[in-house]
């Protein structure tokens, strides 16, 4: 070209260059192209307008996709487009590869978007070629889709902040991987750091914390709300002269600053360094983008949960007393682990109350449900129970004050179809005696490990749940406890959690705690915890967490004597456990609870004759006092002695001044034959005076046959 000459068309230098234009507007649906473009479409070498359907047919349908979302991060962050295309056929097979570099404009208020670029044919890399090259190939774009799935699986499974920084941190992008990342989050007009990983590991800081307004990249992605790329050292000294001094001792080469925003908001920003040159082509700031994306949804999840579970343990624990070992005569130790859904709040809950005298009450139920409702109602419940027991009323007025209460409550409801009822177990405990009076509503009957390890479930009298029937009764049982046994109040899911039922349920708990015969309290529960719900480390997470159906709550009191006995190792258990119960003139039915107090404790007995014999032996003599007496009896067995030589012991107790005698009763006779069955049964057997009353008792030894194993609550 001569001096003077005029310039040549920009169209004719592209065309030397053999590099055609394009301009498309989403808003007409128009694709204008000059002649070499169309020649590179595989159409008639002048210029054209097409649809821009027609344009997609010529190109392969993924890359086509991929132009999509080219043009609207690049028009979003205000920089160049550039991708490459697959040119087909019409029978869809690639005839040539073009780069396409594009500067696309986007329109708020029509929302639509104008591009203006050029096409020009390049030669197809070969597969393995990197990603930070710029070359964008089908192998690369496959394994880009499955790190893109795989990192979505990550972090969507995560379920605390600390979680998704682990996955984040571990992630291995596709050609190109950073080795320093950094999350920040938006503290009031403050920038902090909430998790970081550096290689070498840095313990300190110097952007731990900065205000919004600081001159440092992340501040003006929270700002701002766009991404920054900085492709090397020079440019980010140029762009942030006053934080260069302090990113610089970090030794990085290339920084990505993307911001974490959630429903239109940014909380945060994500930092990618790397020690090798990067930069930043469309496709890698497309993976670096979706990532942020997933990321701030992960960590908006995160914190969500997080906030929940500090609500729901600043609730319960405001629901659920301080268990001590300061009361005399006894320990106490309660556990409860939510379910894990919703609030992990609910309807269980334990009480332990202080009465005059030196006593104390322990109260366990549940109230219907698992939601926020159930554990308002189970707040004000609890605090009727524990105001009517301070008032100094029996366990039996206690429940029916509650149910009362219960009832107003439900019926009260907005929602009128929205009724509860509650189940509840009362135990009024006299540590100093060991005698326990306890009413139920509704709720499991409580369990008992002797001195000796044998747990045995104690049947007790009951009504119907709380607020079912506003004037229902709630009789009494009085059970005692010894010096180195165990009462063990439960809710229903302790036995129920993990697909049992009650029976099997009771086997599991038992086996659990006769292995720990020699466990200290703390050491029994942290025990059943783990039986029932797993380890520690998976009560709110992990793979048990499919297994609760229920929350698991449960109260345990030990007697401990004067030698402060409660299944420590240091403590040898004696060879003997006992049960007691009494009958009253108005409750004959209770001969029947005596009876299988009876049989549970001779569970492991080796004859079963003899445990008949036993049962028949108490029914007689229980009987005896309900009808030839006014009083009530008191029945006490006792089994002592080693396995092998062990000694049933049942004495039943009146008040009744008149002592029995044997008779001959004759064959028409209906009554008459207690003493006779009791000399012809027992080994040993007698009648003894007492200062109010009388007791008649009778023994029975062990015989020389193989133990068997424990049976069913």
């Amino acid at each position: 070209m001569r001096t003077g000459e005029p310039l040549p068309a920009v169209g004719d230098v592209l065309a030397a260059l053999a590099t055609g234009l394009w301009h498309w507007d989403t808003a007409t649906g128009l694709v204008t192209v000059d002649a070499e473009a169309a020649r590179l479409l595989g159409l008639p070498a002048r210029r054209v307008s097409l649809q821009q359907t027609e344009v997609r047919s010529r190109l392969h349908p993924v890359d086509w996709n991929e132009i999509i979302g080219v043009v609207r991060l690049a028009a979003t962050e205000g920089t160049v487009a550039e991708v490459r295309v697959r040119i087909v056929d019409g029978q869809g097979r690639v005839v040539r590869v073009a780069r396409s570099r594009s500067k696309p404009s986007f329109d708020p208020g029509s929302k639509t978007y104008r591009v203006v670029g050029t096409l020009q044919e390049v030669t197809e890399p070969s597969p393995g070629t990197a990603a930070g090259s710029g070359a964008v190939t089908g192998d690369w774009r496959r394994s880009r889709e499955a790190f893109l799935l795989d990192a979505g699986r990550a972090l969507a499974e995560a379920r605390s902040t600390e979680e998704v920084l682990r996955v984040a941190a571990g992630l291995s992008m596709p050609g190109f991987s950073p080795d320093g990342l950094a999350v920040f989050g938006v503290e009031g007009d403050e920038l902090a750091i909430i998790g970081h990983r550096t290689q070498p590991e840095r313990q300190d800081s110097p952007f731990a914390r900065m205000a919004l307004e600081t001159d440092y990249p992340a501040a003006e992605v929270v700002r701002t709300g766009r991404a920054v790329y900085l492709s090397s050292p020079e440019e980010y000294a140029a762009r942030y002269p006053l934080t260069w001094p302090l990113a610089k001792s970090f030794q990085r080469h290339s920084w990505a600053f993307l911001p974490l925003t959630v429903a239109g908001r940014t909380m945060g920003a994500w930092m990618a360094a790397f020690s090798y040159p990067v930069t930043f082509t469309p496709d890698e700031r497309s993976v670096l983008t979706t990532v942020a994306r997933m990321m701030a949804q992960a960590l908006s999840r995160a914190s969500a949960d997080e906030t929940q579970r500090e609500l729901t343990d600043g609730l319960q624990r405001s629901m659920l007393p301080a268990v001590g070992p300061e009361i005399p005569g006894v320990r106490i130790t309660a556990r409860y682990v939510p379910t894990g859904g919703g609030l992990q709040v609910g309807g269980d809950w334990y009480d332990v109350i202080p009465l005059p005298h030196d006593r104390l009450a322990l109260v366990i139920g549940d109230v219907q449900g698992h939601d926020v409702r159930a554990a308002g109602l189970m707040g004000q419940l609890r605090i009727a129970l524990r105001a009517y027991a301070s008032e100094g009323h029996r366990p039996d007025a206690v429940l029916s004050r509650a149910s009362r209460f219960f009832h107003g409550l439900t019926q009260a409801a907005d929602d009128p179809g929205d009724t509860r009822f509650a189940t509840c177990l009362y135990v009024e405990v006299d540590p100093a005696t060991g005698t326990l009076e306890t009413a139920r509503a509704g709720h499991l009957d409580p369990g008992m490990r002797m001195a000796d390890g044998t747990v045995l479930v104690r049947s007790t009298a009951g009504g119907l749940p709380l607020g079912v029937d506003p004037d229902s009764d709630y009789p009494t049982t009085r059970l005692a406890l010894e010096p180195g046994e165990t009462l063990m109040l439960i809710t229903d899911g302790v036995l129920e959690t993990g697909g049992h039922d009650l029976d099997s349920g009771w086997l599991r708990l038992r086996a659990v705690l006769e292995e720990h015969r020699t466990s200290g309290l703390e050491e029994l529960a942290d025990a059943m915890v783990q039986a029932v719900h797993g380890p520690s480390s998976h009560h709110t997470t992990g793979p048990l967490a499919d297994r609760r159906e229920d929350d698991i709550a449960f109260l345990m009191l030990c007697r401990t004597g004067k030698d402060d006995n409660c299944g420590d190792a240091a403590h040898p258990r004696p060879p003997g456990r006992r049960t007691m119960l009494t009958v009253a003139q108005a409750e004959p039915e209770r001969i029947g609870t005596a009876r299988r107090h009876l049989r549970d404790l001779l569970y492991d007995w080796p004859s079963e004759d003899q445990k008949d014999s036993a049962v028949l032996l108490l029914s007689e003599t229980l009987t005896n006092v309900l009808v030839h007496t006014d009083t009530d009896a008191l029945m006490v067995a006792e089994v002592t002695g080693d396995p092998g030589g062990r000694r049933i012991r049942v004495e039943v107790t009146d008040a009744g001044q008149d002592l029995p005698h044997k008779r001959t009763p004759g064959e028409m006779a209906s009554s008459g034959r207690g003493l006779m069955l009791i000399e012809m049964l027992a080994d040993e057997w007698g009648v003894t005076p007492r200062g109010e009353g009388k007791s008649i008792w009778f023994d029975l030894y062990e015989s020389a046959v193989p133990v068997a194993g424990p049976v069913s609550a």
